[in-house]
């Protein structure tokens, strides 16, 4: 759980994060599946404008959530995600995507961050708030810019033990990948109010290409690094933009047939 701590009014919080479900009050419009255009036409998102790599995306749904602003009555933050997914030549899926944005482009005033993001065995865990100091490492109190990337998220029920709400989506929309699927989540927030969230799930045949030697097995991690640097990339050029464009990179592995 994270908190969001406005100083204009004194002591206001706000509770942000979407794991945090008890404290959110969610009004979910899913309807039903609906394939969306391969062609690059920019997807309403909150304030953003997302522009999906080409492929049979489908629309998995919308939710828009009212975090509580206290000790405000009545105040809220509003955010909105939608979810959408990647089906290949024989409709199985390849790849999940929920993208979290601020609801409208309404200013914010001075805003203090906390949120943790805590190192994990197995996981590559990059904090570009992070500043080591001689008496340990400090964080920014106005931003997060926190990346998470698991390779193999489905290995001994990774998913289900740490992302738990994704996992039991995942299974009531039938949505989870056949193949071993990677799972990648960043989350991006400014002093100004900005706030954008990313998840994904996705088949490694997208992400990882197929070994046949040691040289070949030593390299085979670089283009999913390549890749998860350039969702982080374009999600922090969607909150500078005034229209929210967020351009997501094509994976860096054909999808197979």
């Amino acid at each position: 759980m994270s908190w969001i701590r406005s100083i204009s009014p004194p002591g206001a919080r706000w509770l942000c994060g979407l794991r945090a479900a008890g404290a959110l009050t969610a009004l979910a419009t899913l309807g039903a599946c609906v394939p969306m255009p391969t062609a690059q036409v920019p997807f309403p998102v909150g304030r953003a404008q997302l522009v999906l790599p080409p492929g049979e995306w489908v629309d998995l749904g919308r939710t828009d959530q009212f975090l509580p602003l206290l000790p405000e009555l009545g105040a809220t933050v509003p955010l909105q995600t939608r979810s959408v997914g990647l089906r290949g030549s024989n409709q199985q899926w390849l790849a999940l995507l929920q993208v979290q944005t601020n609801s409208t482009n309404s200013p914010r005033p001075h805003t203090l961050w906390t949120d943790d993001c805590p190192q994990q065995q197995g996981v590559l865990v990059e904090d570009a708030t992070a500043v080591k100091t001689a008496t340990g490492t400090l964080t920014s109190a106005v931003r997060i810019d926190c990346l998470r990337f698991k390779r193999a998220a489905d290995y001994e029920g990774w998913l289900g033990k740490n992302d738990p709400l994704l996992a039991q989506w995942l299974t009531r929309h039938y949505a989870t990948p056949s193949q071993t699927y990677s799972h990648l989540h960043y989350r991006y927030a400014t002093e100004g109010g900005a706030f954008a969230e990313i998840t994904a799930v996705v088949d490694q045949r997208l992400l990882r290409p197929p070994t046949h030697n040691n040289q070949e097995f030593l390299q085979a991690g670089r283009p999913a690094q390549a890749w998860i640097h350039a969702v982080a990339h374009a999600v922090r050029q969607s909150t500078a933009m005034l229209d929210g464009q967020l351009v997501l990179p094509p994976f860096p592995i054909a999808p197979p047939h």
